[in-house]
C-alpha cells in the first residue's frame, strides 16, 4: 500500500519497464537462471511470482526468455490510480487458464508460504547458504544488452543501502549547492582545485592533447559521446578556456541559465543547425556531442552526421563519468535536477580523454561522406572506451523509457 497508494497507472508501468529491470537484473543468480532455462526447454513456461505483475512483467519476458506469461497479484486502481489494495484470487483465477506439469523455483523458506507449491510436480528450493556461493549474472550473459534505463538510484537498493542513502541525502543537497554555485561564480583555475578539496574527480589524458590545447586559435570543433548535461563544461576545464560554446537540445531554461558556459539550442531543423553552428564556430570553439542525448551504459549510440557538415576537421573527446549512488540523468520531466543529482555524489569522478584531430572528408586517405566520417568517430571513441557500438538514437531512447519521442 505505501509503495503503490496514489500513484498513477501508467507511471508505475514506466518505472516497471525503464527503471526495475535493471535493479533485478544485478540480482539474479547465474546458476538459478540456468536452472529455470534447462527447465523451459523445449517449452516455454509461465512465471508466478508474490510481487505485483507489473513490477516484472517487463524484465521477465525480455530477459527471461521463452516466458509465456506472467502472473502475479493484481492491484486495485480507480480512476487510473493505484489504491494500494490486491485483489483477491488474481492469481489463481489466471492461473486457471493455464495447463500442463508445474514445476516450482523459490527458496526454501517459501516452502510452506506459497499456496502453489503444494500442486507443482517437481520443485527446486535453494537455502540462503548456497545462494550466497552464487555468482551474479554476468552483462554478456544477458538476453538482451541493457543499453537503456531511467531512475535516479545508481545503486542495488538493498536496506542497509537505502538507510545509507537517506542519511547521505540532507548533506548531499548542501554539498551540491555549494558545488554548484562554485562551478558558476568562479573562474575555471579556482573552482577546480575547490572541486577537487570538495571530493570531485577529475581526470584529464593528455597522450594527443597538444592537438587540442596549443595557442590561441579559435573555431574548432570538439566531438564527444554524451555522459551527462556537464559534458561540455568539463572540457572547458580540461581546455582552460572561458571562450568556448555548446549546443543543446530540450534542455530546461533552469540548466541553461545555470551554465557556466555558453550555451544555443538547436532547433532540430538541419538547414538551421547547420547555420547556428557555423556561426558559433567563427566566434569560438563549439562542443557537440552527436548523439543527441545521454547513455548511463556503456554503449555509443548513433552519431549524428551534421557535424561532419560543418567542419572539415574534428577533435573527438572520450568521456566517461562514474556515481555511487546518484545518476545525473533522466528522461522525466525534472530534467532540470540531472546536474544537482550528479554532483550529490559522494565522490563523483570524470574522465576527459582527447583524442587526436580527424578529418571529416577522409578516411586512411579515401574520399567519405558524413555518414561515415560521423561513424569513424564514434567507432574510435568507442575503441578508447571499450564501449559497443549501437544503432540506437535519442527517439528509440525516449520511446522506451518515458514514451515519447523526446521532445521534453
Amino acid at each position: 500500500m505505501i509503495s503503490f497508494g496514489g500513484l498513477k497507472e501508467e507511471e508505475v508501468t514506466r518505472v516497471g519497464r525503464a527503471v526495475l529491470p535493471k535493479h533485478l537484473l544485478e540480482d539474479v543468480g547465474m546458476k538459478g537462471l540456468e536452472m529455470v532455462r534447462c527447465k523451459m526447454q523445449p517449452r516455454g513456461i509461465v512465471c508466478v511470482t508474490r510481487m505485483p505483475r507489473v513490477m516484472v512483467e517487463t524484465f521477465v519476458r525480455e530477459y527471461v526468455r521463452g516466458v509465456e506469461d506472467v502472473v502475479g497479484k493484481e492491484v486495485k486502481s480507480v480512476g487510473g490510480y493505484y489504491t494500494g489494495f490486491v485483489r483477491e484470487g488474481s492469481v489463481e483465477g489466471k492461473l486457471e487458464l493455464h495447463f500442463g506439469e508445474f514445476v516450482g523455483f523459490g527458496s526454501s523458506t517459501m516452502v510452506s508460504q506459497h499456496q502453489l507449491f503444494p500442486v507443482c510436480k517437481d520443485f527446486h528450493f535453494v537455502d540462503e547458504a548456497e545462494k550466497r556461493k552464487w555468482h551474479a549474472l554476468q552483462r554478456d550473459k544477458y538476453a538482451k544488452p541493457l543499453v537503456f534505463h531511467d531512475g535516479r538510484l545508481a545503486f542495488r537498493p538493498t536496506p542497509l543501502a537505502a538507510l545509507a542513502m537517506y542519511m547521505w541525502l540532507p548533506l548531499g543537497i548542501i554539498l551540491s549547492l555549494i558545488r554548484s554555485l562554485v562551478f558558476i561564480c568562479l573562474p575555471q583555475n579556482t573552482s577546480v582545485l575547490i572541486e577537487a578539496f570538495l571530493g570531485m574527480k577529475t581526470r584529464i589524458n593528455q597522450c594527443n592533447f597538444a592537438d587540442a590545447n596549443c595557442g590561441d586559435n579559435s573555431g574548432r570543433l570538439f566531438i564527444c559521446n554524451h555522459r551527462t548535461l556537464l559534458d561540455p563544461v568539463y572540457i572547458s576545464v580540461a581546455l582552460n578556456k572561458q571562450r568556448i560554446s555548446a549546443v543543446t537540445y530540450s534542455v530546461s531554461r533552469i540548466t541553461e541559465l545555470l551554465s557556466p558556459i555558453k550555451t544555443v539550442r538547436l532547433t532540430r531543423n538541419r538547414e538551421e543547425d547547420k547555420k547556428r553552428m557555423e556561426e558559433l564556430l567563427k566566434h569560438g570553439d563549439l562542443v557537440v556531442c552527436p548523439e543527441g542525448t545521454t547513455c548511463r551504459e556503456p554503449y555509443l549510440l548513433r552519431f549524428s552526421s551534421l557535424f561532419a557538415e560543418v567542419a572539415d576537421e574534428v577533435h573527438p573527446v572520450a568521456l566517461t563519468t562514474k556515481v555511487g549512488m546518484f545518476y545525473g540523468t533522466s528522461t522525466g520531466l525534472f530534467k532540470f535536477m540531472d546536474h544537482i543529482y550528479f554532483l550529490m555524489n559522494p565522490w563523483p569522478e570524470y574522465d576527459v580523454k582527447f583524442l587526436g584531430k580527424m578529418s571529416t572528408r577522409m578516411i586512411n586517405g579515401n574520399c567519405c561522406t558524413g555518414f561515415e566520417a560521423a561513424n569513424h568517430v564514434q567507432s574510435e571513441i568507442g575503441r578508447v572506451l571499450g564501449y559497443g557500438l549501437t544503432k540506437l538514437t535519442r527517439k528509440d531512447k525516449y520511446l522506451m523509457l518515458a514514451g515519447n519521442e523526446g521532445y521534453v
